[in-house]
């Protein structure tokens, strides 16, 4: 006697990745990378280059864009794929957090912009890693 199993249990496990969970894999690999930028150059800014402060500068900019299109992803791929809410919430939360970080970004403010960092590192690594899960593909 063979034991059948069903047929949608089946399609789903080897269901292609849909366009919105493409698109926000896409994305939250580029916020790491964004993130690595910032802080290659956040080194060189401490290690006394004028000229990586500048980089530095340009390189916040991108982060909130890509952040932002991170969260468009993530919001996309929940609204359309029905998937968890939460890494478009936390996604959300760090596009908001990185202009809060942005601004904390001067001399007297260091103090909080250098652990501000690391949250948003967090931030960025846990949608990531999420978005390669298995779950994210339900």
């Amino acid at each position: 006697m063979t034991q059948s199993v069903p047929r949608e249990t089946g399609a789903r496990r080897n269901r292609p990745a849909t366009a919105t969970l493409r698109a926000l894999q896409v994305a939250a690999v580029a916020s790491l990378l964004a993130v690595v930028y910032q802080f290659v150059t956040a080194g060189k800014v401490f290690s006394g280059s004028m000229a990586a402060l500048d980089l530095h500068g340009a390189g916040a900019i991108a982060v909130h864009v890509i952040f932002g299109l991170t969260s468009v992803a993530a919001a996309a791929h929940w609204r359309i794929r029905q998937a968890p809410v939460w890494p478009a919430v936390v996604a959300a939360v760090v596009f908001v957090l990185s202009f809060a970080q942005a601004y904390l970004g001067t001399g007297q403010t260091l103090w909080a912009h250098v652990p501000g960092a690391l949250v948003l590192t967090i931030g960025v690594v846990w949608v990531t890693s999420w978005s390669f899960s298995r779950s994210a593909r339900r």
